[in-house]
């Protein structure tokens, strides 16, 4: 059975447009973008309070999450075009059984 993998890329903002263009060029056809906040493993960057010289570190800081979903053979060229355009984040792969598109009807592989 071929699976279809869906791919959730955590990123940061100024790394999307790069990996978006980069999917573009191999027809990986829809992406969708979720800002959501987070933390990992390392704190992030201290910030300068309004007035004053005082610093705080947010316990959360705003990351992207890109998802595309695309047949298993191109998970691996998927996986690199992301590590390729940044330096952090993580990249999660799941196995997905069905696919529907709403409009048409079509599954699967047809459906993306």
């Amino acid at each position: 059975m071929v699976y279809m993998i869906r791919i959730d890329a955590i990123v940061p903002q100024n790394d999307i447009r790069a990996i978006s263009e980069a999917l573009k060029k191999i027809d990986v056809g829809g992406i969708t973008i979720m800002k959501v906040r987070g933390r990992g493993k390392h704190a992030g960057p201290a910030l300068h309070a309004a007035k004053g010289t005082e610093t705080f570190i947010p316990e959360f800081s705003d990351k992207y999450i890109l998802t595309v979903i695309v047949d298993e053979k191109d998970e691996n060229e998927v996986v690199n075009i992301v590590r390729n355009h940044t330096k952090v984040g993580k990249i999660f792969m799941y196995k997905l059984s069905r696919a529907v598109d709403i409009a048409t009807g079509a599954e699967n592989e047809k459906a993306i």
